[in-house]
């Protein structure tokens, strides 16, 4: 298991706090409205690509599972909408060998479940998804095939 480490505000140091659920690396975190952290996909030397997702309590140093993705995936990015969902998009996965995912899906926070949502044009990895003035989403960079 992997433990977070949060900042203690004005001390100065780290303490140790609850472990994930499910060890991971190339995923997403995003603070919720709500002071929550969502972590979602990657992958772990076990099950490949994830697509598992789980919820931090900063105030009780707990993780919880919430509802998986639909599509597992790694080196993808995440942004919190305004509306408080949080759109998830790109990465790799183990169906598109050498190219990067082009789908897309919000997570609900008030329902714990994701759906899937419009497609980028191109699959892409190692980009950036960056929420505009207007709540429209820019994908922008990033190779659109990349072999791993």
């Amino acid at each position: 298991m992997i433990a977070a480490v949060p900042a203690l505000a004005g001390s100065g140091g780290f303490n140790s706090t609850g472990s994930m659920n499910v060890a991971r690396v190339d995923h997403t975190a995003t603070l919720l409205a709500n002071g929550e952290v969502l972590v979602a996909g990657g992958s772990n030397g076990t099950n490949g690509y994830l697509a598992s997702a789980e919820l931090y309590n900063p105030s009780t140093g707990k993780w919880t599972l919430t509802g998986s993705m639909h599509v597992p995936r790694d080196g993808h990015h995440a942004v919190l909408l305004q509306n408080g969902e949080v759109l998830v998009a790109g990465g790799y996965n183990a169906t598109v060998s050498g190219t990067g995912e082009a789908s897309a899906e919000l997570y609900n926070p008030s329902t714990g479940t994701w759906t899937l949502t419009g497609s980028m044009t191109d699959g892409r990895v190692d980009f950036t998804l960056t929420l505009l003035s207007n709540g429209k989403v820019l994908a922008a960079g990033g190779p659109t095939w990349v072999p791993r």
